[in-house]
C-alpha cells in the first residue's frame, strides 16, 4: 500500500513529461489548419458581409453599382434542409428505435444496421447522382424537392446511428422498473427510453442538419441554382454552398467577394447549429 504513494522514478517522470508535451504539441498542430481556415474566411468575408448581402439578390455579373447579395441562397438552403429534416428525422429515429428496442440482435436488424453504416460512408456526389436519376430525370426539372431528397439521404444514417447509441445508453434498470410498474413494451419505449434519450436524439438531428447545410455536390445535381427568389419547391433553387462554388471561380471580383461573404454566413450557420447541439447535449 505504501508503494502506491511513493514518488515516481526520474525516468518515469521524464516519460510522463515528454508524452504530455508531445500530446500538447500535436494538438496545437492539429488546430493550425482549423484556425487558418477560420481566419481566412472571417478576414475575407466579414468586410463584404452587410445588410444588402443578407437581403438582396445576386447582381448581374460585372455590375458594381447595384445591391448585391445572397438572400435567395439563404432561403433556398433553409428550405432544402427543412425538407431533408422532415424526411430523414422521422425515418432515422424510427429506424434507431427498431434497431435498439424491437429488433435488437435479429438478423434483419443486423442487416439494416450494416446497410445504414454503408450508407453513412457513401460519397455525397454519388448520392447526388442517385437523386438526379430518381427525381430530376423522371420529372425533367431541377428542384428544391430533389435537393431536399438528396440531403435527406445524407442525413438519414447520421440520425439513425447516433440515435441508436443514445437509446442504448439508457440503463436497462429503467426499462425493468417501468415493466415492474405494469407498463407495456411500447409504453416503456415511448415514455421512458425515448424521453431519457431525447437530448441525444436532438443532438444527432442538429449535427445532421449542420452537415447537410454545407453540402454542395448533391445540390449541383438536383437543385442546380437560381438567381431569383424561391417561388416553387418544384423549380431550381439557390443555395449557399452552390453559390460559393459558382462565384469562387468567377473572373469578376465582386462575385469573388460575395463568395467569401457567403462562406462566412454558411460558417456561422454551421457553427451555431453545432453550438446548439453541444448545449443540448450538456443538458442531458
Amino acid at each position: 500500500m505504501r508503494d502506491a504513494f511513493a514518488p515516481l522514478a526520474p525516468s518515469k517522470k521524464l516519460f510522463n513529461w515528454s508524452m504530455g508535451t508531445l500530446g500538447f504539441f500535436l494538438s496545437v498542430v492539429a488546430l493550425i489548419p482549423l484556425v487558418a481556415i477560420f481566419w481566412s474566411i472571417v478576414s475575407k468575408g466579414l468586410p463584404h458581409l452587410s445588410l444588402d448581402t443578407l437581403t438582396q439578390l445576386p447582381a448581374p455579373a460585372g455590375l458594381t453599382d447595384v445591391p448585391n447579395g445572397f438572400a435567395n441562397a439563404i432561403i433556398g438552403t433553409v428550405a432544402m434542409v427543412a425538407i431533408a429534416a422532415m424526411i430523414s428525422l422521422p425515418l432515422g429515429i424510427l429506424t434507431a428505435i427498431y434497431l435498439s428496442e424491437f429488433g435488437k440482435q435479429s438478423a434483419f436488424a443486423s442487416w439494416v444496421r450494416f446497410m445504414v453504416t454503408i450508407l453513412s460512408a457513401a460519397p455525397s456526389i454519388v448520392i447526388g447522382v442517385f437523386a438526379y436519376a430518381v427525381i430530376v430525370l423522371p420529372f425533367q426539372s431541377f428542384s428544391a424537392i430533389a435537393g431536399g431528397f438528396a440531403l435527406s439521404i445524407l442525413m438519414l444514417p447520421l440520425v439513425a446511428l447516433a440515435t441508436e447509441e443514445s437509446l442504448k445508453s439508457v440503463p436497462n434498470s429503467q426499462r425493468m422498473a417501468s415493466a415492474a410498474l405494469g407498463a407495456g413494451y411500447a409504453r416503456t419505449t415511448l415514455r421512458i427510453v425515448i424521453a431519457r434519450a431525447l437530448p441525444g436524439i436532438i443532438t444527432s438531428g442538429l449535427l445532421a442538419i449542420a452537415r447537410a447545410s454545407g453540402e454542395t455536390a448533391p445540390l449541383i445535381f438536383t437543385a442546380l441554382f437560381s438567381q431569383g427568389w424561391l417561388e416553387s419547391f418544384f423549380g431550381p433553387s439557390a443555395s449557399l454552398s452552390v453559390l460559393i462554388y459558382n462565384y469562387a471561380s468567377s473572373p469578376f471580383s465582386e462575385q469573388n467577394d460575395l463568395a467569401w461573404a457567403a462562406a462566412l454566413m454558411l460558417l456561422i450557420i454551421v457553427l451555431i447549429t453545432n453550438l446548439l447541439s453541444r448545449w443540448v447535449a450538456s443538458k442531458r
